[in-house]
């Protein structure tokens, strides 16, 4: 039996519809990005979020990639869409797994823009600072708070 699946599955009709069966047959996950932005002497962009919850509203700048979005293009829309500023995407720093429907992606990233040229994107954040490890705002999710350990 298994011999013949496997000489089905390589023929050449059945290559055009891989993809159709593993999409079927395999979880579909909606892929959340963080961005972990610095600036050069050390300071983290963080943005106070409209829609999360109260005591933990501050955080790194978060989005989900678009479908065919490359993730470190999803970090660059997502921080000129929410703060107007550029960014450079540096190293990947973490992945979680395990959610029902998404995983949760973590990049590093440099701020490019001087904090000056900030426009917010009122509809999703309600304000942004920069801060020094020791200057963190109370309401930063520990789950945030943890990833400064991995820069």
């Amino acid at each position: 039996m298994w011999g013949l699946l496997r000489r089905i599955w390589r023929s050449k009709f059945a290559k055009r519809y891989h993809w159709r069966v593993l999409w079927l047959t395999h979880a579909t996950f909606m892929c959340g990005i963080t961005a972990v932005v610095h600036t050069d002497d050390g300071r983290y962009l963080l943005l106070r979020h409209r829609f999360w919850p109260d005591g933990r509203q501050w955080g790194f700048p978060t989005g989900y990639a678009k479908k065919g979005e490359r993730h470190e293009d999803t970090i660059t829309r997502e921080v000129r869409e929410e703060t107007g500023l550029k960014v450079e995407v540096g190293r990947l720093l973490k992945i979680n797994s395990g959610y029902r429907l998404r995983i949760e992606v973590f990049y590093e990233a440099r701020l490019l823009d001087p904090l000056d040229a900030l426009t917010l994107d009122n509809r999703e954040i309600l304000e942004a600072a920069l801060f020094t490890p020791s200057t963190l705002p109370n309401d930063f999710p520990p789950a945030h708070r943890s990833l400064l350990t991995l820069l």
